[in-house]
Formats: structure tokens, sequence, C-alpha cells
């Protein structure tokens, strides 16, 4: 039934506002637990969208492997050995072979190496021997010099003296940008013979978020203050033979900072611009790693890869052996080779398939949560919580595919988890305030009416004044439980006047009915009522009594719909029809004064009450308005009833059978006991035939019992029991 929508208190939108400006505070105060769930949703992405594997990649990855440790020995490798690698690539014409490799000490193998290694008393004969060897290091510098090469260095904390082998220049646009970059006081490098030899060198670190995944990698970093490139970066300017990175930050013309210094913008180098973060990191859609990609370093060495495959291709020569622990996590594989990220890092560059987060991604981010809030509230007073909850999983549901449609379609990164936190959590402080105040509106109706009792009660307790003590006797009662469906919708859109007017015309009626047929009324619970019969007075047909004010309640209910109609026509409202489910069960049950010493109510308690309560609930599952125990119904020996279903019921050691009545002029087909017979008995097959003839000549009233029988048939179609009995649990389901 519609209804007015709640009414909200005066403070309610100061509440709201107050909820808006503790979110905005939340946002700006950066938690890091929302970075790291940030984290996680764009991983999420990732792992929907990866990136796919470029048609014709200038990029090639030399892998020393497993394969290639077998064949040339254990890790490290001699020199002469690299500066072969080195020479093959070379004469392929590679545009940079780099090394994602550190060289920071003399090889082993290196003849002054061997004679230094010596005991002192064959050292002499070691040198004479030897002495017209060149140094391993010579040989592989004399390598890198003739050839494009980059070397790998390692920023780190621990102070160090070392010089940065920098060889390129650097412009840079707008705001300084070192004041921008990370600061480290050591550095790990080659010896200085390789250093000085080759044409680039550049870092390998990368920023970890808490999770240790790799999502970004830097660019630049500063070393004692100056600015540094990584090894990407250096590989494409020794590829291009550029002299000079260009890099632009805030306050640059044709940036948008207005003034702020908001950061790093880009980095040119050669005739390719790269988009960065403010702290000059490069956002990554990664793709799922194939090993089969990489070149073994064993087939460079033997020659088995032709010079066509590798000219004019920037070549990344690393580790993926496990035992040499270069692996590193991304969101899509938990353990791929660190050369591999490079890889991908350039081939992204190269490509042009950027992955960016505007720099103000985050102030749409913040727009858009306070947006979410304010739309919840303004609804959360007019629908039903159900419908709000809808609302809400709607809106996030809408957040979170515009992000991932901004992700795979132009590569921007939008955050939509703290848009989604900021509705859930308003969404449930909201249903929750809303719920509790209907629940209080419902508690102060069931105060009012629990005054009210049955007037054969007030006449025994007037003619025996005695029986106002504590305590009471087991009597054989009829049990009726009477209960609105969807109470809650109904209420949370009135205000109080209006429910306790509702409750009234409700209530009223139905309570005449109990009371004429010589019904007690336990209590009233909201928009339920108890009742029963054959106490405080002794009704023999006291089965009888319930069942006719069961059928009479069932038939009233058509006129209250009809009279409620008309009012809601009148003003302008749209109207649903009220439904009702009643349970009705026969047993002992102790009834008397109960309750203590200062209050006490006239009452009924047991076991008969309960099932009389379960049986209400089922009428909502097969949508029947009244549901009568097998007990109620020997008790009244009404032969008009039809069984619909065997359940088992808590509280009771074995099934029990369930009984309805109809309106008189719904007929009920001869197939319906027979039916049921077949169920019970497992014979499905037959069963199933006389349930179509069923659903195809009854109307709508047994409509939704006949569908709840086909889904258990349809259940034991697709796994049939070991055991059947034909009994439904439904504490069991």
């Amino acid at each position: 039934m519609a209804a007015p929508e709640v009414s909200t208190p005066r403070f309610y939108w100061w509440a709201v506002v107050a909820f808006a400006v503790v979110a905005t505070i939340t946002f700006y105060a950066r938690p890091s637990v929302l970075a790291s769930l940030r984290g996680l949703a764009f991983d999420s992405y990732q792992r929907a969208a990866p990136a796919s594997a470029p048609a014709d990649s200038p990029i090639r990855v030399v892998q020393i492997d497993e394969a290639s440790l077998a064949r040339y020995g254990q890790w490290p490798w001699p020199r002469t050995t690299m500066a072969e690698l080195t020479q093959t690539l070379g004469e392929a014409n590679a545009a940079a072979i780099v090394f994602d490799i550190l060289f920071a000490e003399p090889d082993r193998t290196s003849p002054e190496q061997v004679v230094a290694a010596a005991p002192p008393q064959r050292r002499p004969q070691l040198e004479r021997a030897l002495r017209t060897l060149p140094s391993h290091d010579a040989v592989f510098a004399e390598a890198l010099g003739r050839h494009p090469s980059v070397l790998a260095t390692s920023l780190h904390e621990d102070a160090t003296a070392v010089a940065f082998p920098m060889r390129a220049g650097w412009a840079s646009a707008g705001d300084e940008p070192g004041q921008f970059l990370p600061n480290y006081a050591g550095l790990a490098t080659n010896l200085p013979a390789l250093s000085d030899a080759a044409a680039g060198a550049g870092f390998i670190n990368w920023l970890p978020d808490g999770d240790q995944v790799m999502r970004r990698v830097p660019l630049l970093l500063r070393y004692n203050g100056e600015i540094t490139p990584s090894i990407s970066l250096e590989a494409l300017r020794v590829a291009f033979g550029a002299s000079t990175y260009v890099v632009r930050a805030s306050n640059a013309n044709g940036t948008q900072a207005f003034g702020a210094r908001t950061g790093l913008d880009s980095i040119r180098v050669g005739p390719i611009t790269i988009p960065t973060d403010a702290g000059g990191q490069v956002w990554l859609r990664f793709r799922p790693y194939n090993a089969s990609e990489a070149i073994p370093a064993w087939k460079i060495l033997s020659g088995e890869i032709g010079a066509e495959e590798l000219e004019g291709t920037i070549v990344l020569i690393g580790a993926s052996a496990p035992g040499l622990m270069d692996l590193r996590a991304t969101p899509l594989d938990a353990s791929i080779p660190g050369v591999e990220v490079h890889r991908q890092l350039l081939e992204q560059i190269v490509s042009g398939s950027f992955l960016t987060r505007p720099d103000y991604a985050g102030g749409i981010e913040l727009v858009v949560a306070i947006a979410a809030i304010f739309l919840l509230a303004y609804f959360g007073p007019r629908v039903r919580p159900t419908t709000n909850a809808a609302i809400g999983a709607v809106l996030v549901g809408l957040l979170w595919g515009a992000g991932f449609l901004l992700f795979a379609q132009a590569g921007y990164l939008f955050d939509p988890i703290y848009p989604t936190l900021a509705a859930l959590v308003f969404s449930a402080a909201s249903t929750t305030y809303f719920y509790q105040r209907t629940e209080h509106q419902r508690a102060s109706i069931r105060q009012a009416f629990s005054q009210y009792v049955a007037p054969d009660v007030v006449r025994q307790l007037t003619a025996h004044p005695e029986r106002l003590k504590l305590g009471g006797e087991v009597r054989e009662l009829t049990v009726l439980v009477c209960d609105i469906r969807n109470f809650s919708s109904i209420a949370e859109r009135m205000n109080a006047e209006e429910l306790t007017a509702f409750i009234n015309s409700f209530l009223t009626p139905l309570s005449d009915i109990i009371i004429d047929t010589g019904g007690t009324i336990d209590k009233y619970m909201g928009d339920a009522i108890l009742a029963f019969w054959n106490a405080p007075l002794d009704q023999s047909d006291h089965a009888r009594r319930a069942l006719q004010a069961a059928r009479e309640i069932v038939q009233r209910m058509d006129e209250l719909n009809r009279g409620w109609k008309a009012e809601a026509d009148a003003a302008g409202r749209t109207f649903e029809d009220v439904r009702i489910g009643i349970g009705l069960n026969t047993g002992a049950c102790c009834v008397g004064n109960l309750g203590s010493e200062r209050r006490f109510d006239y009452s009924a308690i047991g076991d008969a009450v309960n099932i009389a309560s379960r049986l209400e609930s089922l009428s909502k599952l097969w949508g029947l308005s009244l549901m009568i125990s097998e007990d109620t119904m020997n008790h009244a020996s009404d032969t008009q009833l039809i069984e619909v279903a065997l359940v088992r019921l808590k509280g009771r050691s074995g099934a029990t059978r369930i009984f309805t009545a109809l309106p008189d002029a719904v007929a009920v087909s001869d197939n319906h006991a027979a039916f049921l017979n077949a169920f019970v008995g497992g014979r499905f097959g037959e069963a199933s035939e006389l349930l179509t003839a069923l659903e195809t000549s009854s109307g709508p009233e047994l409509a939704k019992l006949y569908h709840h029988y086909r889904e258990r048939l349809d259940a034991v179609r697709i796994s049939p029991p070991t055991a059947w009995d034909g009994v439904y649990d439904p504490d069991r389901k």
C-alpha cells in the first residue's frame, strides 16, 4: 500500500552536511588504507582488461635462464662471456644493449684476479703464464665502448661519495623538478672502467607500495641532489642518440597547475614525450607474463638468433633464473623477472599507450563522493530501506563501471574506492537510522495496544479477583497468529499519526471478529495479533471457532482493501492491497497471568504458540493467507480444508500435514490430492504430469504453491535424493 514519505527531523540535513564535511577531511588526510585499497581497485581493472602484446615490438629481452646457466656455468659468468654477448648484439645492430645487472666487483676469473687469489709461492709462476692475457673487465669494457650500451646502477640510503656516471644533459620548464623527486645519499655502480666505457647508465630502483606489488615505475630520482635517469629512460636516450632530457613540471607553458606546485608533468627524450605523475613515476598497464617471448642468452651466444631479429631493437639483458632473485610481483603475476618490467614499460612508452591518473582525478573523486552522499540523503526518507539499498548498489555499480570504462577505453585511472566507501558508510548509517525510527514507532504502537484485553477476561477477573496473581494452568488451546505482509515497507513511509490511524483501521475490525467468536486477544505486536480460544472460558469447539474467525478475517481484508483503495484514490495516491498471513494451531499451552509482581498480562506460552507463528511465516512462502495445522483440522472436523504440504516444523519430532481454506468460489481440482500422493510417494514423473495439469487449470490462489512444488521437482530431477519422504524442512531449506 502506498503511503506518504517518512517525515525527517530538522537536524537530518545538518547531520548530512556534517557527514560530508567529515568525508572531505578524511579524503584530504589521505590515510594509507585508502591508498592500499586504491591499488587493489586498479589491480582489478588490470585483471579485467590487461594490456595486449604489441604486434611488432622493438623491445627484446635476453634472459640468463636456467638453460643458459646449464650451458655456460654458474653465475656470475666471466666478463669475456658478457663481452661476447655484447659483441654479438652490437654486430646485429641493436639500437641499445641494456644490462639490468650490476658489475660492481672485478671478474674473479680475470687473469690478474686469479694471480691475486693464488698462494704467494705460486704467484710468480702464474703471473709469467698469464701476463700476456688481457683483463676480462678490460675486454668487456672494450665491447661496451664499441656498441650502444647502458649499465644499471642502484640508489640507496647509505651515504657514498661515488659520482653518478651521467651521460646526458638536462633542460626543464616550469617549477624546478628536483623538489618533487625522492633523494638518495648512496649509489651502487659498476667498475669505473665499465662505467666510463658505457654510453649510458640508469638506476633500477622502484618505489614499492605497501603490499610490494609493482604498479608504478620511477623515471627520475635524485642522487645527492642531482637528477638521475632510470635505466629504461637511458635505454631510450641511447637508442635515439639523444643527448638531453627535457622535464616539464607544474607552471610550465601549457600545464594547468594554476600557480600551485603540483609536481612533474612529462619527460621528453628524443621524439617521445612521456606523461608522468607528480613524482616522476609512470603507471604501468601490465600484460600477462609470457616466458616464451624472451630469448635465452645461450641462443645469442651460440648464434641461433639471426641478426634480423635484433637489428634496430632495444635489447634488455637480465636474469630469470629463480636463484638469481630478480623477481617482481605485478597485479597480474605473483612473480616475473625484473627485466620484464622494463620491457613492458618501454613497450608502453614506444607505443604511446600511456596509463595516466590526471591531476584533477582526486578533485573529481571527492565531488562524486559528496554527490553520492547527498543523493542517498535525498532518497533516504522517501523510499523503503530496501529501495535505498538498491539505489546505493546501483550507484556503486555505476562508479565502478565508469572507472573501468575510463581505464579500458582512455587509459585513465579514476579511483572508485573513496566514493564507494563514502556511499556505503552513509547508506548504512541512514538506513540504520530510519530502521530504528520505524521500530520506535512500532514499539510505541505495541505499547498502546497492549492495554486492551478481551471482555471475557475482564468479566472473569471481576468475578474472581484472586486470579490477579502470577501463575497459570496447562490447557488445550487453538492459537491464531495474524501478521501483515511487508509491514516495514508500509510503516517506513508514514509518520507516527498516520501509522497509528492505519493500524487502528486494521486491528479494530479484526479484533472484533476474534472477540465475537469467543477468542481472547493475547497481545498486539505492532502489526500482528496473537489470540487464542478455550481460555479463560472452556470452549469445546475452540478449533471450529478459531477457524471461523480466520475465515472471516480473510474475507474482511477484501472489504478493508476496497475501503483503503477508495481513500487513496480520493487523495490521489497509489495503492497496493494489504496482504496478511494467518497461522492456526491446536495444542497444550500454559495460560494465565504471566509477568512479574508489578506487571503481568493474561497470556499463553508454549510450543503450540510457536508452531502457529511458524505456520503464519510459511503462508508467505506459498502465497496463501491461511495455514492450518493437522491438529486444528482434526479438532475442527472441517472436510472443506485442502492439504498444502507435509512439513517438518521445529519443535516437532515428526512431519506435520498443513492445510488451508480457500474462498468458496475457488474450485480445487481433483488432481490436487493425487499430485500430493504421487509427490510424497516419490513418483516424480507422475507428480510432474499432474502438476502440469494443475498449473494449467488452477487459478491464481494456488499458483505460488504449485510453483514451489515445481522448483522442488526440478531440484530432485537435477540431484535425485538418496532417501525421500516428501517432507519440506523450512529450517534446512
